[in-house]
């Protein structure tokens, strides 16, 4: 464990930041543009791949979905290691090279045909096999190998390029910056979707551009293949040696004088309140999983079209909250524990689904998602810095995919159920009763706190000896 570094100002931590390296900057330049084309294209994949789009019904979208959401957290196991073994800087430039591969068959797929070749039964679920399902599904494989890549070589490469003292400051901004990037592609999507009023200034009318959904993934495949040529001409080898601040050398170094024993109990799989902490966020991780199982269709189909039409610029409410609170939250609770943090934010993103209860209401559905995305900025960006944390000196990417193991069972389980829970309660055609599935989902998240609070006292322990204790 390494010894305790002097404790910085926000002014000097801002400083030191803002100060930092080239590769620490170029790092989020990918993170930036990976927010706005991922998030770009899975706020819209039920919606493309559904009734509307490829013609897929809800339950087998929704099964398509949450496979691929599943397979990105299930990729990030194995990405970690890839990150930790080829560097940070070369798996970037494979993760952009299978995520511009993936996006372009997914943008050609409904191009070919529909019409099933054969069919097969899986998990209650009906699966129609045609070529444009088919090249569908190979697109989002490629792009969930990509997203699983990419996802711990970015985590690493904040470690690596900043100070260990900005450590709660930089995991921060790598959040928001992504979620700036979904901020800004929320925004122009609408414009570029649809063919209704975009915005209204000085008695004029500014109307969309009505390019669908495809046409807003063009976008997207656009901003991935400029981040592709931004990264390969400007993250050099020479920079990533130039500005690594946590190389790999000393670690490996380290470990020829490790025995068996002492590197298996460095594994987080036995470390027993690790993996009982993770785990523990298993329940309110389906209200993220719902956000784009459930909500687009929730929304189109009990709010009028107008509601519908702007459907991004809600969901851009999340991403404009957490660019804001997030760093700030981070900066004022650096000295607070990282349990009190997730009670705390779990509490809010889990009781807030409540508001749902009641029935459609826009009022309500706007204060959901801004009081869901407060809770969700308390806690986010802490559990990305307590893994990295504990993480040993090299094996950063690796924890960081071991630690989403809880995000994958949430985001694959809840695929499994949510589409035939949206035809049963939220049905295309016919009565429809809202209220009972968001009352079920607040129950199933609200497991999490009550969880976190009734297992504080062993989560805030003091820990082995030679190891401090958390901060209470």
């Amino acid at each position: 464990m390494p010894e305790p570094q002097e404790k910085l100002s926000l002014k000097e931590t801002l400083k030191l930041l803002f100060g930092a390296s080239k590769g620490f900057w170029l790092v989020n330049v990918v993170n930036f543009g990976d927010g706005i084309a991922y998030f770009g294209i899975l706020n819209l994949m039920t919606l493309f791949l559904g009734l509307k789009g490829l013609g897929m019904p809800d339950d087998l979208t929704s099964w398509s979905v949450s496979l691929f959401t599943g397979l990105v957290t299930l990729f990030m196991f194995g990405g970690g290691f890839i990150s930790d073994r080829i560097g940070v800087r070369r798996a970037l430039t494979l993760c952009l090279v299978m995520l511009l591969g993936g996006r372009l068959l997914l943008v050609f797929a409904p191009g070919l045909s529909s019409a099933p070749l054969a069919s097969f039964g899986l998990f209650g679920t009906d699966i129609l096999l045609s070529p444009s399902f088919l090249l569908c599904w190979g697109g989002l494989l490629l792009m969930a190998f990509g997203e699983g890549v990419i996802q711990p070589a970015l985590y690493a490469g904040v470690k690596e390029y900043t100070d260990a003292r900005t450590a709660t400051m930089s995991y921060s901004i790598l959040y928001a910056i992504m979620n700036l990037g979904i901020v800004m592609e929320s925004f122009v999507s609408p414009y570029i979707r649809t063919d209704a009023p975009f915005i209204k200034a000085g008695g004029r009318e500014i109307m969309g551009l009505g390019l669908g959904i495809s046409g807003v993934f063009w976008l997207c495949i656009a901003v991935t293949a400029a981040m592709l040529l931004v990264h390969l001409g400007f993250f050099t080898a020479k920079v990533e040696a130039r500005d690594r601040v946590a190389g790999d050398a000393p670690a490996e170094q380290a470990e020829k004088y490790k025995t068996f024993s002492q590197k298996l109990k460095e594994l987080p799989f036995l470390d027993a309140r690790f993996m009982f902490f993770i785990f523990a966020l298993l329940p309110v991780r389906t209200l993220f999983a719902h956000q784009w199982l459930t909500m687009p269709d929730y929304i189109m189909r009990c709010f009028p079209p107008e509601v519908g039409s702007k459907y991004e610029w809600i969901t851009a409410l999340n991403p404009i909250i957490i660019v804001i609170f997030v760093p700030l939250i981070a900066a004022f609770t650096s000295r607070v524990n990282v349990v009190t943090m997730m009670i705390i934010g779990t509490a809010i993103s889990a009781v807030t689904t409540f508001l749902l209860v009641p029935g459609p209401d826009l009022t309500a559905l706007l204060a959901y998602v801004i009081l869901f995305s407060f809770g969700e900025a308390v806690w986010s960006s802490r559990f990305l810095e307590y893994v990295a944390d504990i993480a040993p000196a090299g094996r950063v990417g690796a924890y960081m995919g071991l630690a989403g193991i809880p995000w994958f069972l949430a985001k694959f389980t809840t695929g499994l159920y949510s589409g035939k829970v949206l035809s049963y309660f939220v049905p295309a055609a016919g009565p429809r009763d809202s209220s009972s599935m968001w009352f079920i989902y607040a129950l199933i998240a609200c497991v999490t706190p009550l969880t976190l609070i009734l297992a504080r006292r062993w989560l805030t322990a003091p820990l082995a000896a030679g190891v401090p204790a958390t901060k209470n």
